[in-house]
């Protein structure tokens, strides 16, 4: 992938003064260092703290001053960190936003000054301040979830029936729905069909999401779906947005389920327990997301906004080594289309956990066994 460093450099103008004796006179013009503005959901999550440091870092070393404010997962914090942003007089605003439907009149604000505003993995709705949007293709995310579970249970030619329960992120984030719809519609034949049941249900994505994508939240919900709906019956599938919420899935089985088949589940992420948990057989796979390349685009679109110029979809051209889809006509937030850069996401299992070690993000542990960050 090409690197691309922003230019720090002064210029020197020389003024030629009369002979005998004369001195000449040296002014500088030292470019002005912009400031870009990071919101982050949460440090305490494992995946928004390696984005936010990821980010930081790069802008850092191509000589820009970087403001990152994690918001905890408050809607209302990131509202008033972005605001005191503004205040602070930043250039830019890269925002992975707690709950993407309550920043439309703070961005207000933002337009008023003129300052570019880029949805960073999640999409910010009902405001006309956005920019761009960099994320992965959410869709295919859900997809790449609904197809794992439609290729290990024989879907297409199995005359058995199988027991599934969905468990989806947080209602707030517009990425959630995305996820779980694009699971839904791959299996939506074999539930229509009979082939899978959903025991409880809950076949909504409003009936299933997880507040805040909490683990211990998921894990409650799935006990007592478990206590109502799986006393003497199997479940085959817990099919889970992300890794927080799996993890939270796999200690509900592990302390609750009486079943005696190991029911398959997904999640998101890559996170250091789930790759763990998928060593050891309790979860099946997640969808990894290699939050260093979508660093590296917001990079590159934030770097070009900063500097004046303008991202077209040449841009996806830029990374010879990410795959990277420019889409102008899937996202609406509401008021309009945005300008969207999509990376297209893996599907991570035992039989491949290599690859994480290939790209960077992780190595083995002194056993060989299991994989921590390799930070």
């Amino acid at each position: 992938m090409k690197k691309f460093l922003a230019a720090a450099s002064a210029i020197v103008v020389a003024c030629s003064m009369a002979s005998c004796g004369a001195k000449k006179e040296t002014s500088k013009q030292t470019t002005v260092k912009k400031t870009i503005g990071i919101a982050m959901p949460s440090q305490k999550l494992e995946r928004w703290n390696n984005d936010g440091e990821s980010l930081k870092s790069q802008f850092e070393q191509a000589g820009y001053s970087v403001d990152l404010r994690f918001s905890e997962n408050d809607a209302d914090q990131q509202n008033t960190d972005i605001n005191g942003m503004l205040k602070d007089g930043v250039d830019l605003l890269l925002i992975a936003a707690v709950d993407g439907t309550t920043l439309s009149d703070t961005l207000t604000v933002a337009k008023e000054k003129n300052i570019p505003v880029v949805a960073y993995d999640r999409l910010i709705m009902d405001t006309d301040a956005l920019t761009y949007y960099v994320s992965f293709d959410n869709y295919a995310v859900g997809k790449l979830q609904g197809e794992f579970v439609k290729s290990k249970l024989y879907l297409t030619s199995t005359t058995s029936e199988y027991n599934i329960e969905f468990v989806a992120g947080d209602a707030g984030d517009n990425n959630a729905r995305y996820f779980f719809n694009g699971a839904y519609d791959v299996l939506k034949p074999y539930i229509d069909n009979n082939t899978l049941h959903i025991r409880s249900g809950k076949n909504t994505f409003e009936q299933v999401a997880t507040k805040d994508w909490s683990s211990e939240i998921a894990e409650q919900n799935m006990k007592e779906t478990l206590a109502s709906y799986y006393k003497d019956t199997e479940l085959h599938v817990a099919l889970c947005a992300n890794d927080s919420t799996a993890l939270g899935v796999a200690n509900a089985l592990a302390s609750d389920y009486k079943g005696k088949n190991t029911p398959i589940i997904t999640g998101q992420d890559g996170d250091v327990a789930n790759l763990k948990n998928i060593v050891d057989g309790t979860q099946s796979m997640t969808v990894y997301k290699n939050v260093h390349d979508e660093a590296a685009v917001a990079f590159e679109v934030c770097r070009m906004l900063l500097d004046g110029d303008i991202p077209t979809s040449k841009l996806a051209g830029e990374f010879e080594n990410i795959k990277v889809n420019y889409d102008s006509e899937s996202y609406n937030n509401g008021v309009r289309y945005i300008q969207s850069y999509l990376l297209v996401p893996n599907v991570i299992t035992s039989e491949n956990l290599q690859l994480l070690v290939d790209n960077g993000s992780y190595k083995w542990d002194s056993e060989k066994k299991y994989l921590e960050s390799a930070k």
